[in-house]
């Protein structure tokens, strides 16, 4: 059978329906239904990490339209995805750097102009990672962390990238706005290295702060800090995956 399209070459359909027919036995031993999948390793004990893409505030209906992506990016989705059933997740654990970033257009309260900025982007290498532009860095937005935990019932923090404000005589977190003004409170720096870090003990005091502030303004518990782009190079200070 030969089917012409759009004026281009001729399409031989059982050649392709052949060809396709090959691919779908590669994939066959992949393929399966995942909802019950899921649901049988619930039942069996096993632990089931489900990973969302893009932030909150670039969620159609609760992110900052219009500067949003087309679908819904809190948590709940993940629920819907899967067919994992809501109230057979137990822990949601909320993903965010010791700073702000932000790819594009739309607002961003806390956003830094100057050398910080600069340095919080050249530092922490900041890229997106799909096109590739230069990320906008501004201060730890806590307002906006605090509504993005209550929007996810997030239970716990994984805080990124504390590394890159190591060498920062000072750091400020915004607390709110004011009249669209952002109100931040100062901390004192501790100005030496984390890289590596794997207990938070080991963490200089005024590190240590930083997190019990970010903790105390945004009323969740940081669970995991990030202090290096490696594997191992990361504080575990409650482990929600067990």
């Amino acid at each position: 059978v030969l089917i012409k399209v759009f004026n281009r070459k001729n399409i031989e359909v059982d050649e392709v329906l052949n060809e396709y027919l090959a691919y779908a036995e590669i994939l066959r031993p992949y393929v399966a239904d995942t909802v019950l999948l899921l649901d049988q390793a619930l039942k069996a004990g096993k632990r089931v990490l489900l990973e969302g893409s893009q932030g909150t505030l670039l969620d159609v209906d609760h992110g900052t339209y219009p500067y949003v992506t087309s679908s819904n990016t809190l948590a709940g989705m993940a629920s819907i995805g899967s067919g994992v059933p809501h109230n057979k997740i137990p822990n949601v654990i909320g993903i965010t750097k010791a700073y702000t970033t932000r790819v594009g257009e739309g607002p961003m309260t806390t956003e830094l102009f100057d050398e910080v900025g600069e340095h919080l982007a050249s530092v922490g290498k900041e890229k997106g990672t799909v096109t590739g532009r230069s990320r906008r860095c501004g201060w730890f937005d806590a307002s906006q962390v605090k509504r993005t935990c209550m929007l996810n019932g997030v239970t716990g923090i994984a805080l990124m990238k504390m590394d890159v404000l190591d060498e920062l005589k000072s750091i400020k977190i915004c607390t709110g706005v004011h009249n669209g003004i952002p109100v931040y409170e100062e901390l004192s720096g501790w100005c030496t290295s984390t890289v590596g870090i794997t207990e938070y003990a080991d963490l200089p005091r005024l590190a240590q702060a930083y997190i019990e502030r970010i903790e105390q303004l945004v009323q969740t518990s940081v669970v995991l800090v990030s202090t290096g782009p490696e594997r191992d190079q990361t504080i575990l200070l409650q482990n929600s995956f067990f």
